[in-house]
Protein backbone atom coordinates (compact mmCIF):
# COMPACT_ATOMS: atom_id res chain seq x y z
CA UNK A 1 0.00 0.00 0.00
CA UNK A 2 1.47 3.35 -1.15
CA UNK A 3 1.55 6.17 1.94
CA UNK A 4 2.60 9.06 -0.58
CA UNK A 5 2.70 9.74 -4.34
CA UNK A 6 6.05 9.32 -6.24
CA UNK A 7 7.82 12.26 -6.80
CA UNK A 8 9.24 10.73 -10.33
CA UNK A 9 6.99 8.98 -13.04
CA UNK A 10 9.94 6.58 -13.14
CA UNK A 11 9.80 4.92 -10.08
CA UNK A 12 8.38 1.40 -10.23
CA UNK A 13 7.20 1.00 -6.35
CA UNK A 14 7.13 2.31 -2.99
CA UNK A 15 8.68 0.91 0.00
CA UNK A 16 8.00 3.18 3.06
CA UNK A 17 10.49 3.92 5.32
CA UNK A 18 10.25 5.31 8.57
CA UNK A 19 13.63 6.60 8.86
CA UNK A 20 13.32 10.28 8.39
CA UNK A 21 12.68 13.52 9.74
CA UNK A 22 12.08 17.22 8.73
CA UNK A 23 14.93 18.95 6.12
CA UNK A 24 16.21 21.64 8.70
CA UNK A 25 15.76 25.95 8.47
CA UNK A 26 14.17 25.32 5.57
CA UNK A 27 17.10 24.36 3.50
CA UNK A 28 16.49 24.18 -0.34
CA UNK A 29 17.48 20.65 -1.74
CA UNK A 30 20.57 21.46 -4.06
CA UNK A 31 22.61 18.07 -4.47
CA UNK A 32 22.17 14.44 -4.76
CA UNK A 33 24.24 12.03 -3.70
CA UNK A 34 25.43 8.39 -5.01
CA UNK A 35 25.80 5.54 -3.07
CA UNK A 36 26.45 1.90 -3.55
CA UNK A 37 24.16 -0.38 -0.96
CA UNK A 38 27.32 -2.72 -0.34
CA UNK A 39 25.49 -5.41 0.94
CA UNK A 40 25.31 -9.26 -0.52
CA UNK A 41 21.86 -9.09 -1.81
CA UNK A 42 18.94 -6.88 -2.54
CA UNK A 43 16.55 -8.10 0.30
CA UNK A 44 19.07 -7.40 2.83
CA UNK A 45 19.55 -3.86 1.09
CA UNK A 46 15.94 -2.68 1.07
CA UNK A 47 15.30 -4.45 4.93
CA UNK A 48 17.90 -2.43 6.40
CA UNK A 49 17.22 0.61 4.65
CA UNK A 50 13.18 0.39 5.41
CA UNK A 51 13.64 -0.83 8.43
CA UNK A 52 12.98 1.02 12.13
CA UNK A 53 15.78 1.36 14.28
CA UNK A 54 18.46 1.00 11.59
CA UNK A 55 19.09 4.84 11.43
CA UNK A 56 19.57 5.02 7.09
CA UNK A 57 17.68 5.46 4.29
CA UNK A 58 17.86 7.13 0.77
CA UNK A 59 14.67 8.82 -1.00
CA UNK A 60 15.37 6.15 -4.21
CA UNK A 61 17.12 2.51 -4.63
CA UNK A 62 18.20 1.65 -8.07
CA UNK A 63 18.01 -2.16 -8.74
CA UNK A 64 20.42 -4.48 -11.43
CA UNK A 65 17.72 -4.63 -14.01
CA UNK A 66 16.38 -0.74 -13.88
CA UNK A 67 13.79 -0.73 -11.86
CA UNK A 68 13.51 2.71 -9.06
CA UNK A 69 12.37 1.96 -5.52
CA UNK A 70 10.79 5.49 -3.66
CA UNK A 71 11.65 4.84 -0.21
CA UNK A 72 11.48 8.38 1.33
CA UNK A 73 9.72 11.37 -0.55
CA UNK A 74 12.11 14.39 -1.43
CA UNK A 75 10.59 17.17 0.22
CA UNK A 76 11.93 14.70 3.59
CA UNK A 77 15.28 14.44 5.36
CA UNK A 78 16.28 10.80 4.62
CA UNK A 79 19.58 9.67 6.57
CA UNK A 80 21.75 8.36 3.76
CA UNK A 81 25.02 11.04 4.26
CA UNK A 82 26.16 10.34 8.09
CA UNK A 83 28.86 12.29 9.25
CA UNK A 84 29.89 14.10 5.90
CA UNK A 85 31.01 17.62 4.86
CA UNK A 86 30.93 19.65 1.40
CA UNK A 87 32.11 23.21 0.53
CA UNK A 88 31.44 23.54 4.24
CA UNK A 89 28.25 22.35 4.76
CA UNK A 90 27.84 19.92 7.22
CA UNK A 91 24.26 18.82 7.22
CA UNK A 92 24.55 17.10 3.82
CA UNK A 93 21.50 15.09 4.37
CA UNK A 94 19.46 18.48 4.59
CA UNK A 95 20.40 20.05 1.20
CA UNK A 96 20.57 16.64 -0.22
CA UNK A 97 18.35 13.63 -2.68
CA UNK A 98 20.36 10.37 -1.67
CA UNK A 99 20.37 7.65 -4.10
CA UNK A 100 21.34 3.94 -3.17
CA UNK A 101 22.27 1.73 -6.12
CA UNK A 102 22.37 -1.87 -6.24
CA UNK A 103 26.15 -3.22 -5.95
CA UNK A 104 27.25 -5.92 -3.43
CA UNK A 105 30.09 -2.99 -3.28
CA UNK A 106 34.16 -3.44 -2.09
CA UNK A 107 33.40 -6.12 0.39
CA UNK A 108 31.32 -8.33 -1.57
CA UNK A 109 33.49 -8.51 -4.74
CA UNK A 110 32.75 -5.13 -6.17
CA UNK A 111 30.67 -5.79 -9.47
CA UNK A 112 30.39 -3.97 -12.73
CA UNK A 113 27.60 -1.66 -12.58
CA UNK A 114 24.87 -3.23 -15.24
CA UNK A 115 24.18 -0.63 -18.33
CA UNK A 116 20.14 -0.83 -17.67
CA UNK A 117 21.00 0.16 -14.50
CA UNK A 118 22.93 3.03 -15.19
CA UNK A 119 20.67 4.03 -17.20
CA UNK A 120 18.27 4.54 -15.08
CA UNK A 121 20.40 6.38 -12.56
CA UNK A 122 20.59 8.61 -15.15
CA UNK A 123 16.87 9.41 -15.91
CA UNK A 124 16.06 10.10 -12.04
CA UNK A 125 19.01 11.81 -11.90
CA UNK A 126 17.97 14.35 -14.29
CA UNK A 127 14.29 14.81 -13.17
CA UNK A 128 16.13 15.19 -9.46
CA UNK A 129 17.72 17.93 -11.46
CA UNK A 130 15.35 19.72 -13.60
CA UNK A 131 12.49 19.64 -10.31
CA UNK A 132 15.24 21.18 -7.96
CA UNK A 133 17.18 22.86 -9.84
CA UNK A 134 20.33 20.97 -8.61
CA UNK A 135 23.77 21.96 -10.80
CA UNK A 136 25.40 19.31 -12.74
CA UNK A 137 28.88 19.32 -10.26
CA UNK A 138 26.43 19.20 -7.09
CA UNK A 139 26.03 15.57 -7.93
CA UNK A 140 28.67 14.17 -5.76
CA UNK A 141 29.44 10.57 -4.08
CA UNK A 142 29.12 9.43 -0.86
CA UNK A 143 33.02 9.19 -0.61
CA UNK A 144 33.46 12.80 -1.63
CA UNK A 145 31.40 14.18 1.16
CA UNK A 146 32.43 11.11 3.82
CA UNK A 147 36.54 10.47 2.45
CA UNK A 148 37.64 9.15 5.99
CA UNK A 149 34.59 6.44 5.87
CA UNK A 150 33.07 5.98 2.80
CA UNK A 151 34.21 4.37 -0.60
CA UNK A 152 30.94 4.58 -2.52
CA UNK A 153 30.10 4.24 -5.72
CA UNK A 154 33.57 3.83 -6.06
CA UNK A 155 36.58 3.79 -8.90
CA UNK A 156 34.16 1.34 -11.13
CA UNK A 157 31.55 3.90 -11.23
CA UNK A 158 31.03 5.00 -14.70
CA UNK A 159 30.82 9.01 -14.19
CA UNK A 160 31.91 9.59 -17.66
CA UNK A 161 28.87 8.13 -18.84
CA UNK A 162 26.55 10.48 -16.45
CA UNK A 163 28.64 13.21 -17.44
CA UNK A 164 27.60 13.17 -21.29
CA UNK A 165 24.32 12.81 -20.30
CA UNK A 166 24.35 16.11 -18.37
CA UNK A 167 24.72 14.47 -14.93
CA UNK A 168 27.40 15.25 -12.93
CA UNK A 169 30.79 17.55 -13.36
CA UNK A 170 33.74 15.38 -15.29
CA UNK A 171 36.37 16.30 -17.30
CA UNK A 172 38.82 13.63 -18.87
CA UNK A 173 41.62 12.74 -16.79
CA UNK A 174 45.03 13.48 -17.38
CA UNK A 175 47.53 10.74 -18.63
CA UNK A 176 49.22 8.98 -15.90
CA UNK A 177 53.12 10.14 -16.35
CA UNK A 178 56.09 9.47 -14.13
CA UNK A 179 57.29 12.48 -12.39
CA UNK A 180 57.32 13.84 -8.82
CA UNK A 181 54.52 13.29 -6.24
CA UNK A 182 53.30 14.15 -3.20
CA UNK A 183 52.48 11.70 -0.53
CA UNK A 184 52.25 10.47 2.91
CA UNK A 185 54.87 12.41 5.49
CA UNK A 186 55.57 15.43 2.96
CA UNK A 187 55.01 19.08 4.28
CA UNK A 188 55.66 21.76 2.14
CA UNK A 189 53.55 24.64 -0.01
CA UNK A 190 53.03 22.60 -3.00
CA UNK A 191 50.70 20.48 -0.42
CA UNK A 192 49.06 23.45 1.21
CA UNK A 193 48.27 24.19 -2.56
CA UNK A 194 46.70 21.04 -3.44
CA UNK A 195 44.86 21.48 0.33
CA UNK A 196 43.72 24.61 -0.88
CA UNK A 197 42.09 23.35 -4.29
CA UNK A 198 40.45 19.93 -3.04
CA UNK A 199 39.05 22.86 -0.45
CA UNK A 200 38.04 25.25 -2.96
CA UNK A 201 36.30 22.37 -5.25
CA UNK A 202 34.48 21.24 -2.08
CA UNK A 203 36.39 18.46 -0.24
CA UNK A 204 36.37 19.07 3.74
CA UNK A 205 40.42 19.16 4.11
CA UNK A 206 42.33 20.90 6.73
CA UNK A 207 45.17 23.66 5.33
CA UNK A 208 48.01 22.59 7.36
CA UNK A 209 50.86 22.29 4.58
CA UNK A 210 51.34 18.48 5.60
CA UNK A 211 50.38 15.54 3.61
CA UNK A 212 48.94 14.05 6.82
CA UNK A 213 46.50 10.59 6.64
CA UNK A 214 43.30 12.95 6.29
CA UNK A 215 44.85 14.64 3.20
CA UNK A 216 45.39 11.26 1.80
CA UNK A 217 42.22 10.08 2.56
CA UNK A 218 40.60 13.31 0.44
CA UNK A 219 43.31 12.70 -2.38
CA UNK A 220 41.68 8.98 -2.26
CA UNK A 221 38.33 10.32 -2.61
CA UNK A 222 39.39 12.29 -5.40
CA UNK A 223 40.52 9.23 -7.78
CA UNK A 224 37.53 7.06 -6.99
CA UNK A 225 35.55 9.71 -8.70
CA UNK A 226 37.68 11.91 -11.06
CA UNK A 227 40.58 9.47 -12.06
CA UNK A 228 39.50 5.91 -11.73
CA UNK A 229 42.42 4.43 -13.22
CA UNK A 230 44.33 4.38 -10.41
CA UNK A 231 43.63 4.73 -6.68
CA UNK A 232 46.40 5.19 -4.16
CA UNK A 233 46.31 8.70 -2.81
CA UNK A 234 48.99 9.83 -4.15
CA UNK A 235 49.02 13.26 -5.51
CA UNK A 236 50.78 12.75 -8.69
CA UNK A 237 50.73 14.75 -12.09
CA UNK A 238 47.63 13.29 -13.18
CA UNK A 239 45.52 13.82 -9.84
CA UNK A 240 46.88 17.39 -10.04
CA UNK A 241 46.03 18.62 -13.24
CA UNK A 242 42.90 16.99 -13.19
CA UNK A 243 41.80 18.63 -10.25
CA UNK A 244 42.99 22.19 -11.66
CA UNK A 245 41.06 21.38 -14.84
CA UNK A 246 38.19 20.28 -13.28
CA UNK A 247 38.08 23.91 -11.04
CA UNK A 248 38.61 25.61 -14.25
CA UNK A 249 35.66 24.48 -15.60
CA UNK A 250 33.31 24.71 -12.69
CA UNK A 251 30.82 27.54 -13.29
CA UNK A 252 30.94 30.93 -11.92
CA UNK A 253 30.60 31.32 -8.39
CA UNK A 254 30.66 27.47 -7.63
CA UNK A 255 34.29 28.01 -5.90
CA UNK A 256 34.22 27.12 -2.65
CA UNK A 257 36.36 29.75 -0.23
CA UNK A 258 38.74 27.32 1.87
CA UNK A 259 38.38 28.40 5.70
CA UNK A 260 42.33 29.19 7.01
CA UNK A 261 43.28 26.00 9.41
CA UNK A 262 44.71 28.01 12.68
Amino acid sequence: MRTFEPDSSIVSDIIPSPNHGERNRGRQIDMILLHYTGMPDVEGAIARLCTSGTEVSAHYIVLEDGRIVQCVPEAKRAWHAGVSSWAGEEDVNTCSIGIEIVNRGHDWGYPDFPLRQIAAVIALCRGIMLRRNVPPHRVLAHSDVAPARKKDPGEKFPWHSLANSGVGHWVHPAPIVRGDTLKLGIISEEVRDLQQALARYGYGVPLTGKYDGPTMEVVTAFQRHFRPARVDGIADHSTLATLHALLSSLPAGAVTTPKATA
